[in-house]
């Protein structure tokens, strides 16, 4: 009985000794950190070119699609004349009639051209006789004055009448032409061809269909699809810790392999842009070159879709530990660290940090183990155990 009493009691004793906490632990370890930004970006053409309208007209049909090569001064597009539109039966009866009325005062003015010539050879005739008279004394001076100024009066009626009977002819002119329903086909001369600047590719067919266009409506777009940039867009806090000619890696782009490239600039002007969540942010645009070989990123086209991440900071041999073990502690930071079996507190210093790995600059050893995520149950001097 004595036997079984203190069986019990030890068992009973054993049952509440504290338990050793099951935790996740990983080593502190050296090697390679790389610190970088990841934003979404999209590929483009570096040198485009949109060609427009040079003249209002009717464009023809371009024939081109996209992916076409073109030449440079190859003629991509033809503007005619625009065409006059057909008349309704009231409009063609204005027009006739309008017509007829100018056929009516290009008769009168012509009459009144016939009237004025008449009077003038008057007044000249009239003049001669004058002056005879006046070379034998039978009239004065001021009569061949008077008949002078009235024979260059009578001359300039003639000519304004000749003028009016020349503006009814141009007014009939018009008239006709107003009557006219269908537009007369151009000519060879009257086409305006628009042609590319540049060798390149079409990268958009803006004014495909056949239709009026006014001057400085766009055709199509025209650009070199091998000299290709990254256009990527991302937050001003953090474009300030880039610079140009920092590295960039371009994942998830469609490759087997990630393609490298370097910064070529950075925007000195920010934008507001409002987020998915409805969160307005400022970006800044980065625009950077793809460095790999032009067969690596061969399939890739404008308007791409790549994943960027841009090299702030890279060591190679480095103490690092992962930052899910780290939390806050007396307005630093500090780990568990697992000496013995039981739960060390460890005040650190940190220096540069990704999203998973910290690098540790004081207060570890490489080998050291940590625990990683250190919940409520853990404290300095706890037993602990790996889990």
């Amino acid at each position: 009985m004595v036997l079984v009493a203190v069986a019990l009691a030890g068992g009973i004793a054993f049952g509440f000794l504290p338990r050793a906490v099951e935790v996740e632990m990983a080593a502190a370890e050296r090697g390679p950190l790389v610190v970088t930004i990841e934003e979404e970006g999209k590929t483009r053409v570096r040198d485009r070119y949109v060609i427009s309208a040079p003249v209002n007209g009717q464009a023809r049909r371009i024939p081109l699609r996209v992916g076409d090569a073109v030449q440079a001064g190859q003629a991509v597009a033809a503007i005619e004349p625009l065409r006059s539109s057909a008349l309704d039966p009231r409009s063609h009866a204005q027009a006739a009639a309008a017509v007829r009325a100018a056929e009516a005062a290009l008769a009168a003015a012509r009459a009144n051209a016939r009237a004025a010539a008449a009077q003038a050879e008057l007044a000249r005739q009239e003049l001669g006789r004058i002056e005879s008279l006046r070379a034998a004394r039978f009239v004065s001076e001021q009569a061949v004055d008077k008949a002078r100024t009235d024979a260059d009066r009578s001359v300039a009626a003639r000519s304004a009448a000749e003028h009016a009977a020349t503006a009814a002819q141009f007014e009939l002119e018009r008239a006709r032409a107003a009557l006219a329903s269908a537009a007369r086909s151009p000519g060879a001369a009257e086409v305006v061809e628009v042609r590319t600047p540049v060798g390149a590719a079409v990268l958009k067919v803006l004014h495909e269909s056949e239709g009026p266009v006014l001057a400085g409506a766009a055709l199509l777009e025209v650009g070199n699809p091998e000299s290709l940039e990254v256009e990527v867009e991302v937050l001003s806090s953090q474009a300030v810790k880039i610079r140009p000619g920092a590295k960039v890696i371009f994942d998830r782009w469609g490759g087997d392999a990630p393609l490298e490239g370097r910064v070529r600039v950075i925007e000195p002007t920010g934008y507001t842009k409002v987020s998915a969540l409805g969160v307005e942010e400022q970006r800044v645009r980065v625009i950077a070159d793809l460095a790999s070989p032009r067969a690596e990123w061969a399939r890739i086209g404008d308007g791409y879709r790549v994943e960027a991440r841009f090299v702030v900071w890279e060591g190679s041999d480095v103490l690092q530990i992962p930052a899910s073990a780290l939390f806050r502690h007396d307005h630093g930071w500090a780990v568990f660290s697992a000496e013995g079996g039981r739960a060390r507190l460890r005040p650190v210093v940190i220096g540069q940090r990704t999203g998973l790995r910290v690098e540790v600059q004081s207060g570890l050893q490489a080998g050291e183990r940590v625990i990683v995520h250190p919940d409520d149950k853990v404290a300095d001097g706890k037993r602990v155990k790996a889990r």
